[in-house]
C-alpha cells in the first residue's frame, strides 16, 4: 500500500492531542486541531465583548493549546515557527473538514463510551481510504470501533504514542480484528521513516506491551519493597535505576513524573479486564497509592509524592516519603557492597551481573523484582505480542531500559537463572523451559552480522528483520568491516566505496587520538574510497574537545603543548575540508564545541532532528579555536558577494550566537541559528542518519569537484569596534562580569579578522591564526581555568 499522509486532524487539543499535533507538524504535516466548544466565557472574552458564538471563543480550546506549545518545556516543536502548521477548530463547525485530511487521530478522554460516541461521528465525515486512529494508553481497539461499519474498521487501528511525543520514541500501532494487514505495514513504514518513531505491533490487550510490562514491574518492586526488608524509597530508586540499567529516575521519581493518579488509572484498566485471580492481585491498587492520591501527593503536578522539594536552611532540598509514616523525611546515601560493583562495572550486562552477584539487602531485591519482571514477560508472548524482540524494543524505547527483558535475561545467564528460579519455587513458562530443553542458552544470537532471536513455536532461531536504512556500526564492526582504529575512533567500511568515521573515546570528546585517527581517515579516503561519513551511534555525537586535558597543561603553564594541540585540531579540520572526496557528517543529540568543528568542515551535514548544536567554548571562558570563527567569517563572505556588500549584520548575529554559547534545540533550530547551511539536512529518524549520509556522499561523488581555498572578506577592525560596544553595553547594564568582557573581545577580534581594514581579503591560515592566539591567551587566565574546573566537577556530578 502506498500511504501518504500530507494532511492530518486531531480530536481533542490536551496535553497529549496537541502535543501530537506538534509533531506531526514538525515533519510538515498540516494538521487541524479540534476541540469541543467551550460552554463558558473567560473573564477576558467578556470583556472583549465576545459571545459564546463568535469564532475566537468557539475554538477557544484547540487556539489555546497552539500558543501553549511555545511556553512547554521540553519543547514539543523543533521550531516554533512550525507550529502555523497546526489550524485550530471546533468538534461543531469544523468536524466537515476532515473529509480532506489523509489522517484523524482521537485523543480524547480514556472512556470507552466517549471515544465510541466521537468515532461514530467521524465515520459520517472521513473521506474515502482516510486512516482514523486512537491514541489511547489501554482501551480495547475493537470495542471502540464495534458499532462503526466495516470499511471503517478497516482503516481504524490504535497509534499509541508515549508523552512526550516529540522526545519518545516508542509508537505503539495495534490493529483491530478487521483492520487492513496492508495499512497497519504501511502505517508502520511511515510512522518510523516519517515521524521517527520507533515502532512495535501490539495485539488488542489492556495496555498493550509498554504498559502492560511497565506497570507490572512498578507494582511488584513497590509489594517487593514492603514485604521484604523495609527499604526506603532511595534504597529502591538506587536498585532499579542505572544499576539495572534502567533510567536515573528509576521507580519512584518515575513514578512522580507520570503522576500517581495517572499510573492507577492504567494499572486499573489491566485489573478490571484481565480474568487470573494472580494477576489482578498484583494490579490492585496499594493501600500506599490509594492514601497518596487521596491526599493529592500525586507527584510533580502537586508539588509532592514520593519526593519533596523545599527550601531549608541550607537551601532547596529533597525529601523522601517515609512510607511506615507518611512523613517525608530526609534522605539518605544508600551503600552497600553489590551497588558499589554496580557503579564500578562496565556496560548494563556488567552492571547487572554485578548487582545481582551481590550477597547483600541490595542484591536480594533486585533479584526479587528482576524474577518476577522476566518471567511475567515469559508468560505474556503469544498474548500480548508474539515476538520478543518487540517486547524488548518497547520497554527499551518507551520505557528507557537498556536492556529488554529477554536481552536481560541473556545478561545474567539464561540457563542458570531459570534454575535458579524454578529451585526458588517460581512457575517458568513451559515454553521458556522447551527452548532451554533444545539445546538453547540464550533468546538472542548473532551469526555473521545478522540477529537471530527465539521463535517459539518452532523451538528455533529465526531472523530479525532488518531495516536497510538502520546501518548498525557494531553490527558492521563484528562482521570484520573495521578498516583501520585506535583509542578513540574507527574508519568503517558502509560499503558502496563509503567509508565512516566513527568516535568512541569517553563521551566522544575529541582528542590526540580521535584527531590522529581523522587525519589516517582522510589518506585512507583519499586514495581507495569515494567519500566518507563522519558518524556515530554513542549516547551523543561529541561533547567536545577534552577539557581535562587543556585545563592540566594550563595549571602547568605548558603554553607549548596547548599551541601544538590547537594547531593539531586546526590541521585536521582543514584537511578534512580539503580532501578530494566528499565529506557527510551525521551529528545527533549532544554536538558541542569541537563536536560542531568537526562538523563545519564537511561538505553537507545531515543531522539528526534532535541534535543539540552549539560553539560552547565561551561558557568555559574561552573561544572556538578549531576553525569554528573562520568557518562564520567565510560563511559571511559567501553569503554577501561583492566589495560594497554589508557584513556586519550577519557577523553580529554570529557573535551573539556564539559569544552567548547558544546550543540548537533541534537539527532545525541549528538552522535558525545559522549553524547548519541552507545546503544541509535533517533527519527525524536518527536510525537512518548513517544511511541518508551515505546516500548524500554516493550522490556528491559523482563529478565532485574539491572547492579551492578562497579569500575571507572580513569587517576589520571597524566591524570589531560595533561587536565591542556592544559588550561594554551588556558589561555596563550588569548582565556580564568583566572576565565575560575579556572574552567578547577576543571573540569579536577574531570574528572581525582583527584590526585589518574593512573589507580586507584575508586567509583561511590568517584567521586560524587569530583563534588559536585568542584562545592561548584566555587560557592563561585564572578565572577561566576556574570555569573549566567548575565545568569538569559539574559534568561527574552529572554522571554519577
Amino acid at each position: 500500500m502506498n500511504l501518504s499522509i500530507r494532511k492530518a486532524a486531531v480530536i481533542g487539543s490536551g496535553i497529549m492531542g496537541s502535543q501530537i499535533a506538534a509533531h506531526l507538524a514538525n515533519v510538515g504535516i498540516q494538521t487541524l486541531l479540534l476541540d469541543i466548544v467551550p460552554k463558558e466565557l473567560t473573564e477576558e472574552e467578556a470583556k472583549k465583548g465576545l459571545t459564546l458564538e463568535h469564532p475566537a471563543v468557539r475554538s477557544r480550546f484547540s487556539a489555546s493549546a497552539i500558543k501553549k506549545l511555545a511556553k512547554i518545556k521540553p519543547a514539543p516543536l523543533y521550531d516554533e515557527a512550525f507550529a502555523s502548521r497546526i489550524t485550530p477548530g471546533n468538534l461543531e463547525d469544523d468536524l466537515a473538514k476532515i473529509a480532506e485530511v489523509d489522517w484523524i487521530i482521537e485523543v480524547v478522554v480514556e472512556n470507552l463510551d466517549v471515544k465510541r460516541s466521537l468515532l461514530k461521528q467521524i465515520e459520517q465525515h472521513r473521506g474515502p481510504g482516510a486512516v482514523v486512529s486512537s491514541n489511547t494508553s489501554g482501551i480495547s481497539i475493537n470495542a471502540m470501533a464495534a458499532e462503526c461499519g466495516e470499511e471503517f474498521r478497516k482503516h481504524f487501528l490504535g497509534t499509541h504514542f508515549f508523552n512526550p511525543p516529540r522526545y519518545m520514541k516508542l509508537l505503539e500501532i495495534i490493529p483491530g480484528n478487521d483492520t487492513d494487514p496492508e495499512l497497519v505495514t504501511a502505517m508502520k513504514v511511515f510512522c518510523e521513516k516519517v515521524l521517527g518513531k520507533g515502532v512495535v505491533l501490539a495485539k488488542d490487550t489492556p495496555n498493550f506491551i509498554g504498559n502492560r510490562i511497565g506497570t507490572y514491574g512498578l507494582l511488584v518492586t513497590l509489594q517487593e519493597m514492603q514485604k521484604n526488608g523495609g527499604y526506603t524509597v532511595e534504597e529502591v530508586d538506587a536498585v532499579t535505576g542505572p544499576a539495572m540499567g534502567r533510567p536515573k529516575s528509576a521507580t519512584f521519581r518515575t513514578l512522580d513524573l507520570v503522576g500517581l493518579d495517572t499510573f492507577v488509572h492504567v494499572a486499573d484498566n489491566v485489573y478490571h479486564n484481565v480474568t487470573d485471580e494472580q494477576e489482578k492481585a498484583v494490579f490492585r491498587t496499594p493501600e500506599v497509592l490509594k492514601s497518596m492520591t487521596e491526599r493529592k501527593w500525586l507527584g510533580e503536578k502537586t508539588g509532592q509524592g514520593f519526593y519533596l522539594k523545599r527550601k531549608g536552611e541550607k537551601g532547596s532540598e529533597i525529601l523522601s516519603l517515609n512510607l511506615a509514616t507518611m512523613e517525608y523525611v530526609p534522605q539518605t546515601k544508600p551503600k552497600g557492597a553489590s551497588l558499589e560493583a554496580a557503579k564500578a562495572a562496565k556496560g548494563t550486562k556488567e552492571k547487572t551481573k554485578a548487582l545481582l552477584a551481590g550477597k547483600d539487602r541490595y542484591s536480594e531485591l533486585a533479584w526479587n523484582i528482576l524474577k518476577q519482571v522476566l518471567i511475567y514477560s515469559a508468560e505474556k508472548v503469544g498474548e500480548i505480542s508474539d515476538s520478543i524482540r518487540e517486547i524488548d524494543d518497547a520497554m527499551k524505547w518507551g520505557f528507557s531500559w537498556d536492556l529488554g527483558p529477554f536481552e536481560t535475561w541473556d545478561a545474567i545467564g539464561l540457563v542458570r537463572s531459570t534454575q535458579r528460579m524454578e529451585a526458588e519455587g517460581l512457575t517458568v513458562p513451559q515454553w521458556v523451559k522447551d527452548w532451554i530443553a533444545a539445546g538453547n542458552t540464550s533468546f538472542y544470537k548473532n551469526e555473521s552480522g545478522k540477529l537471530y532471536s527465539v521463535h517459539i513455536s518452532t523451538t528455533q532461531y529465526k531472523e530479525v528483520e532488518h531495516v536497510p536504512e538502520a546501518i548498525s556500526l557494531r553490527s558492521l564492526k563484528e562482521q570484520n568491516k573495521t578498516i583501520k582504529g585506535n583509542s578513540g575512533a574507527s574508519l568503517i567500511d558502509l560499503g558502496d566505496g563509503v567509508a565512516c568515521l566513527e568516535f568512541h573515546s569517553p563521551n566522544n570528546a575529541i582528542g590526540a587520538d580521535i584527531l590522529s585517527m581523522i587525519q589516517q581517515s582522510v589518506e585512507e579516503v583519499r586514495s581507495n574510497y569515494l567519500g566518507m561519513v563522519i558518524a556515530n551511534q554513542g549516547k551523543n555525537f561529541c561533547v567536545g574537545a577534552n577539557i581535562m586535558l587543556l585545563l592540566m597543561e594550563a595549571q602547568d603553564e605548558e603554553w607549548d603543548e596547548i599551541d601544538d594541540i590547537i594547531r593539531m585540531f586546526q590541521s585536521t579540520m582543514y584537511k578534512v575540508k580539503r580532501l578530494e572526496k566528499p565529506v557527510v557528517a551525521a551529528p545527533h543529540r549532544m554536538c558541542l564545541g569541537g563536536g560542531v568543528e568537526a562538523c563545519m568542515p564537511a561538505d553537507q551535514v545531515i543531522a539528526a532532528a534532535e541534535t543539540y548544536y552549539g560553539l560552547v567554548e565561551v561558557g568555559v571562558g574561552l573561544i572556538p579555536a578549531g576553525g569554528g570563527c573562520k568557518e562564520f567569517a567565510l560563511r559571511a563572505s559567501q553569503s554577501q558577494p561583492g566589495a560594497d556588500a554589508d557584513l556586519q549584520p550577519f557577523i553580529n548575529r554570529v557573535f551573539e550566537t556564539v559569544g552567548t554559547a547558544k546550543v540548537s534545540g533541534s537539527g532545525h533550530d541549528a538552522k535558525r541559528l545559522g549553524y547548519l547551511r541552507p545546503t544541509d539536512r535533517v533527519v527525524t529518524n536518527q536510525d537512518y542518519s548513517i544511511y541518508e549520509a551515505k546516500q548524500a556522499v554516493l550522490g556528491l561523488s559523482k563529478g565532485y569537484e574539491p572547492i579551492p581555498e578562497e579569500k575571507i572578506r572580513v569587517v576589520g577592525a571597524e566591524g570589531k569596534a560595533v561587536m565591542q560596544l556592544g559588550a561594554i553595553g551588556m558589561r555596563q547594564g550588569g548582565y556580564i562580569s568583566d572576565h565575560d568582557l575579556l572574552i567578547a573581545k577576543k571573540l569579536a577580534h577574531v570574528l572581525a579578522g582583527g584590526d585589518v581594514p574593512a573589507g580586507t581579503l584575508v586567509t583561511e591560515q590568517y584567521m586560524l591564526d587569530l583563534e588559536r592566539e585568542a584562545f592561548l591567551s584566555l587560557c592563561g587566565e585564572p578565572k577561566t581555568q576556574a570555569r573549566m574546573q567548575h565545568m569538569l566537577t559539574k559534568g561527574k556530578a552529572l554522571r554519577n
